[in-house]
């Protein structure tokens, strides 16, 4: 019987794997073990569009259950894979099934970081990850009137954008110095704050959370500075760690991610790992990084798809990203690791610039903000390997665009 392939996980990248394999001609079975008991959905709306009510759970699908069948692909939700045994090809479910494979691709993606030393029978920070975690959320926030965000980074951002402009009185809580500080330089990070605080947002930035106790049916937040805030919500959005445990139990390589090659294959051949588990080597970073993000995750879906069908092709995708913050868009290209420069074009106070990154004066990523034509650019000369200079950028009269070379690369996709 024809074992085909089995892809353990549900979210965007599983989702296009399976679509992928078909549209590459791939005619063996595919099974998509995922352990939420929904159709596999769009997460990146439950920060924005969900949580404000523009849209519903039905709507997030990315397909219906019909075109599952109709395109041959099984799926087997609410089932959880707890060992995998790589002599047999086989993997294991928490009910004891046991299902065999041709080829595995392992999707686990990654879940929140909590926060450490909490009083376990003190009151319950909500998380932000899941379908049913932004279910739980949206509830509270209809009758919440104080709100604590303990993280600045995109998603803690887009839910605080979200609860101000429903007039809740939100205060953000980041360790560090500034807004997305792993993600973005100051000018961009100083953009959003003024933005935010625009909404009627707080920050208390270079504190941390030290207690979290039960007052006046919520909480008491209590942070290293000595402040004690009181919240009706406290919603907690500090990083994720990617869901590696099932590769290590199988012997795979693992460091932050599933270390995987320039195929996204693991140390075993019938094995191959994609989208925000996955550690690999990318010429925009120093060394091995993951990505958080859906393209990403579609781009790694298509290229083990069409390695598994005969056309095999190193993964050299240009990273993008994009983050909505109460009408606010801000869009990456590239990735800023070890960035030594920043050229800004545009005018940060409107705001609507973009922050050229240059490392070692090689143009390395471009964030943009409210310049959505600066981001395709950028996304252009990043593929290409244009030469981009910090004095060409500083040049206001220059069409950078001009830079790419005679023949470039296919225009991407918004």
């Amino acid at each position: 019987m024809d074992q085909g392939i089995i892809i353990v996980g549900s979210g965007q990248a599983a989702f296009q794997l399976a679509g992928f394999l078909r549209d590459e001609g791939y005619t063996g079975r595919i099974r998509l073990v995922g352990d939420e008991a929904h159709l596999p959905y769009q997460r990146p709306p439950l920060s924005k569009a969900y949580m404000n009510g523009e849209c519903e759970a039905d709507g997030l699908s990315f397909q219906t259950r019909d075109y599952y069948a109709r395109r041959g692909i099984d799926l087997h939700l609410g089932s959880r894979v707890t060992r995998i045994d790589r002599a047999a090809r086989q993997v294991e479910t928490a009910d004891g099934e046991r299902l065999g494979y041709a080829h595995l691709v392992l999707a686990t993606g990654a879940r929140n970081r909590t926060l450490p030393g909490l009083d376990p029978a003190g009151p319950v920070p909500l998380d932000l990850r899941s379908l049913d975690d932004a279910r739980a959320i949206r509830e509270r926030l209809a009758s919440a009137a104080d709100i604590v965000v303990i993280g600045a980074g995109f998603l803690g951002l887009e839910f605080a954008a979200v609860a101000a402009k429903k007039g809740a009185r939100v205060t953000v809580v980041e360790a560090g110095p500034g807004l997305m500080g792993r993600a973005v330089c100051g000018e961009v990070s100083d953009a959003f704050r003024r933005h935010q605080e625009g909404l009627g947002v707080t920050f208390r930035l270079g504190a941390t959370l030290t207690a979290l106790q039960a007052a006046d049916g919520g909480a008491r937040v209590t942070l290293s500075t000595g402040e004690s805030l009181v919240a009706d919500l406290v919603v907690v959005s500090i990083g994720v760690q990617p869901n590696v445990e099932l590769a290590e139990q199988a012997g795979l390589r693992t460091a932050n991610g599933i270390l995987v090659d320039a195929h996204l294959g693991t140390d075993d051949p019938a094995i191959s790992a994609i989208g925000d588990c996955a550690a690999f080597e990318s010429r925009f970073a120093l060394g091995f990084c993951r990505i958080e993000s859906v393209q990403n995750a579609m781009d790694q879906a298509r290229c083990v798809a069409r390695r598994l069908t005969g056309q095999a092709a190193a993964y050299d995708a240009v990273p993008w990203f994009w983050s909505d913050q109460g009408g606010l868009k801000l869009q990456i290209a590239g990735l800023s690791t070890g960035a030594d420069e920043v050229v800004v074009r545009g005018d940060p106070a409107v705001p609507a610039f973009s922050a050229y990154r240059f490392r070692g004066g090689e143009l390395v990523a471009v964030e943009s903000v409210a310049r959505p034509t600066d981001h395709m650019a950028a996304r252009r000369l990043l593929s290409s390997g244009a030469r981009v200079t910090p004095a060409q950028v500083r040049d206001a009269t220059l069409d950078l665009k001009t830079l790419l070379p005679a023949s470039p690369a296919a225009a991407p996709t918004a």
